[in-house]
């Protein structure tokens, strides 16, 4: 494996650290602080960026929307040539449907059920009719623009897979992704050890995963399938997964190279190879490319067996591009 990084494909931006739902399996919500990934910030690394050959921004959060600076960023982005995706709770998607339209490439949007579901999952009474209207907000202006979903499969919703893709098709969402809750590490604001604590609410006991089995069999030979983002074996994984928590052994690990063709910025600077794994470094004072290829990252990456490592046996997504052989190399 070749370390030291040229091209970065993939570049995720933490644009706010506040979010605007108070959802059961994320403790963004819970912070005080309130910060923004600024356009200074990122005009400050445009270069690096450029140089990278960074292909896609993926503007997440907390709530991406809530950043002031938002489309005046993306807007730079797209002037470089660069895809920019949205991740969104889609609260906020009506009020700014003129402006997604024209700055975003692409929007995902969290979906985890139908409405009374979503709504109870989300903290949000109207959440799922807010996320309606502002979708049909932005199929007004811009009717092509891609959007698409993305499900947490946790306790509450883990015998609705059909309901919910089902759901998505009567958004007009073109695609629905189902990942699993992630109960284990310190992403999304977690305070481990968070499976001893309210993480237990979020997974299945052995008759719910015995019915979260039957609900994938049901989605696979439903024609609502089509819009389904998963393989049958990914889909399968979840099972895999909710199995390995309930009996306290690792899963099996995804196939995965993001710290090798992606980096997470957070909003106050900090670079982290995924959004699982603890920061290699802060780009306050130092380029992009500095951070990446810096001794702490270089040795992370040296370092990392994604088979065995335990934060990797517990993730709940993955990343896997080609890798760029012919534009990076080894360093000793």
């Amino acid at each position: 494996m070749i370390h030291h990084l040229t091209r970065l494909p993939v570049l995720v931006i933490s644009a706010h650290s506040r979010c605007n739902c108070r959802c059961a399996m994320c403790d963004i919500w819970r912070t005080t602080d309130s910060g923004s990934f600024t356009a200074a910030d990122l005009q400050r690394q445009l270069r690096d960026i450029g140089a990278l050959g960074v292909e896609w921004v993926v503007f997440t959060g907390g709530e991406a929307l809530m950043n002031p600076e938002l489309f005046e960023m993306a807007s730079a982005l797209r002037a470089a040539g660069i895809r920019v995706t949205l991740l969104t709770s889609g609260l906020l998607l009506g009020r700014y449907a003129r402006e997604i339209a024209t700055h975003i490439n692409d929007v995902i949007v969290s979906l985890d059920g139908p409405p009374a579901i979503h709504d109870r999952i989300r903290g949000i009474i109207d959440a799922f009719d807010r996320l309606a209207a502002g979708v049909r907000a932005i199929r007004a202006i811009a009717p092509f623009l891609p959007i698409a979903a993305r499900c947490t499969v946790q306790k509450a919703n883990h015998g609705a897979l059909l309901d919910t893709a089902r759901a998505a098709r009567a958004l007009d969402l073109s695609s629905i992704s189902f990942l699993a809750v992630d109960v284990s590490s310190d992403a999304f604001n977690h305070q481990l050890p968070m499976a001893s604590s309210h993480g237990h609410a979020l997974l299945l006991t052995a008759e719910e995963i015995e019915a979260l089995e039957r609900e994938i069999s049901r989605l696979l030979a439903d024609p609502v399938r089509s819009i389904v983002a998963e393989t049958p074996a990914k889909l399968a994984r979840l099972v895999q997964y909710f199995r390995a928590q309930a009996g306290g052994f690792y899963p099996q690990s995804p196939v995965c190279n993001a710290p090798w063709v992606s980096a997470v910025v957070d909003q106050d600077g900090d670079v982290r190879p995924c959004f699982f794994h603890p920061s290699i470094g802060n780009i306050k004072g130092r380029s992009l490319t500095q951070v990446l290829n810096s001794e702490p990252a270089l040795t992370f990456r040296r370092t990392l067996d994604v088979p065995t490592n335990p934060i990797c046996r517990r993730c709940v997504c993955s990343l896997h591009r080609p890798a760029q052989s012919e534009t990076t190399r080894e360093v000793a």
